[in-house]
């Protein structure tokens, strides 16, 4: 049987074309015949950076590090590049791996060399970081949002290039909707996209910042951000409003229901016993979760 690709669709489907590729031309270091996906080494100084990277910042610690490992071991993933004019070339992806090997002190790297216009090489570029590079969950979002904005694409056609579900694209998407202090921490790693998510459930953006400050100052966890976004509970509805009080054993399942799914669970019943039972889910993703923990 053979092995699903990690990448799913991917950059490899956008670079399928042989004719988009241009290796192994004249003032190329080999001398094979053309080829999809060939090598060649070009000098450093003719790259340019690409001005579609969708990240916008870099640790320093890090790119130390991949500098040392291309000292010691070269540069095993090539970058890729498109061919401008005046014999210079943009960088398409791989900018983690151009800068460390400036820092590195390399005079040439290898390429692939594609050409490709701009949207194409937009695309290209958005969804390599996406599937390659350790961005954040507020770049990754931008970067969603990039590619169904500028290169026209639904959250359906997007799923598959990128090879993710539909649920984990809308959750990303979601988290540029908070504000503007809570997306920032987030990129600086003072609280987990759980915690944004459940931020998400917070109607008013002042008690959004408000909880963020929280969780940043006392370690809150997720379950305690959910509780905030919930409704308070009206325990002084009037006798003629038809709600009975709950039975130990109704609120004894109740309890046990909730502790089992992690998840709001109501309850109402009537004076004959006839009731309802209703367990309230964000999106599929928690709707197949909840499935699983009733073995459905």
């Amino acid at each position: 049987m053979s092995k699903k690709p990690a990448l799913g669709r991917g950059l490899s489907a956008l670079l399928e074309n042989a004719g988009t590729d241009i290796t192994l031309t004249a003032g190329s270091h080999s001398s094979g015949s053309e080829s999809v996906d060939s090598i060649s080494k070009l000098a450093i100084e003719k790259i340019e950076a690409n001005p579609f990277q969708p990240r916008t910042e870099f640790d320093k610690e890090a790119l130390m590090e991949l500098a040392g490992s291309i000292r010691q071991h070269g540069i095993i993933q090539p970058l890729t590049v498109r061919k401008m004019g005046r014999g210079t070339y943009q960088l398409i992806s791989g900018e983690r791996r151009f800068r460390a090997s400036q820092i590195a002190g390399l005079t040439e790297v290898p390429c692939y060399i594609r050409i490709a216009d701009d949207q194409a090489m937009l695309e290209m570029a958005l969804v390599e970081n996406i599937q390659r590079e350790n961005l954040n969950p507020v770049e990754v979002g931008i970067s969603y949002q990039r590619l169904i904005e500028e290169c026209s694409l639904t959250q359906e056609q997007l799923s598959i290039k990128v090879g993710k579900k539909r649920s984990t694209i809308t959750n990303y998407l979601r988290l540029l909707k908070l504000p503007a202090e809570i997306q920032q921490g987030l990129q600086t790693k003072k609280l987990s996209m759980g915690h944004a998510r459940a931020l998400l459930s917070i109607d008013e953006e002042k008690d959004q910042i408000k909880a963020y400050h929280r969780i940043v100052k006392e370690g809150l966890s997720v379950r305690d951000v959910e509780t905030m976004g919930k409704p308070e509970p009206k325990n002084n509805l009037p006798k003629s409003a038809g709600r009975k009080a709950m039975s130990f054993e109704q609120q004894r399942f109740k309890s046990g229901l909730t502790r089992l799914l992690g998840k709001t669970v109501s309850l109402k019943a009537d004076d004959q016993g006839k009731g309802s039972i209703t367990i309230h889910f964000e999106d599929e993703e928690d709707l197949r979760r909840i499935s699983h923990a009733l073995d459905i």
